[in-house]
């Protein structure tokens, strides 16, 4: 392949453009706040599946010290009214007296117990609140954090595609000095190694930073101004300058 020493040394141009958008999109898809966002995203949706569970497990006690304290309200109000017969008089029979009194003090028990198993569920309720009151305030501090990440992805993301736009509108006016077969043979090199041209320097590839043998050099030294040369190492194009070394 043949093409004007002007036309390869624009491939040089290409290049360093082209390893700038590189770098631009490299960067785009590793800043830190991407992993951050990711971390936090995940943290945010743990703290909520926490949260629906402990506004369950508060919502059954809740239910549960409702049932409790109508058992206490029902065995108190059993109680009232067996006191209230018992302070009548109604009862007079000494074997219905003592049964009414056996019966009172059975229920002044099992008011006791109940109340006391209010108490409990009360206690459990007050920590299950305070739980889902404590995950609620975490959530609004993860999704805060979460919010401040994104928007400094956000900008980034605007500097880089701005960068990255400026850069791409200027590729065309490169292009445009470098013959089609030779931009072709570029493009496919850029595909396989990333960079599709290098410069010559002091016998040296830049590209693959491998010097090139006596052999070779001297293949280059003889080979005419408008020949395409190639690394034998690394395939990529060889522009040749005044600092190349031949």
């Amino acid at each position: 392949m043949k093409a004007a020493p002007e036309a390869q040394k624009r491939l040089l141009d290409l290049a360093e453009l082209d390893t700038s958008l590189d770098r631009l999109r490299h960067r785009r898809r590793t800043l830190p706040e991407l992993a951050e966002i990711d971390e936090l995203s995940k943290r945010l949706a743990k703290v909520s599946t926490q949260i629906i569970a402990a506004e369950t497990e508060a919502g059954d006690l809740a239910r549960d010290q409702a049932k409790a304290e109508s058992d206490v309200d029902a065995v108190r109000a059993r109680v009232d009214r067996d006191q209230k017969r018992l302070d009548s008089g109604q009862v007079s029979s000494p074997k219905d007296l003592a049964s009414l009194q056996s019966e009172i003090a059975s229920l002044q028990r099992r008011q006791a117990d109940l109340e006391e198993v209010v108490l409990e569920i009360m206690e459990r309720r007050e920590t299950a609140d305070a739980r889902v009151t404590a995950l609620k305030a975490e959530r609004e501090e993860v999704a805060g954090t979460l919010r401040a990440a994104e928007d400094r992805r956000d900008t980034a993301f605007a500097e880089i595609d701005k960068e990255i736009g400026e850069l791409t509108s200027n590729r065309p006016a490169i292009t445009a000095d470098i013959p089609a077969d030779l931009l072709a043979l570029y493009e496919k090199m850029r595909e396989q190694t990333g960079v599709g041209a290098a410069m010559l320097h002091g016998g040296r590839c830049l590209g693959c930073r491998t010097s090139l043998s006596i052999a070779d050099l001297n293949s280059i030294r003889a080979a005419a101004h408008d020949e395409v040369v190639r690394c034998e190492e690394c395939r990529r194009i060889l522009v040749r300058t005044a600092e190349s070394g031949l």
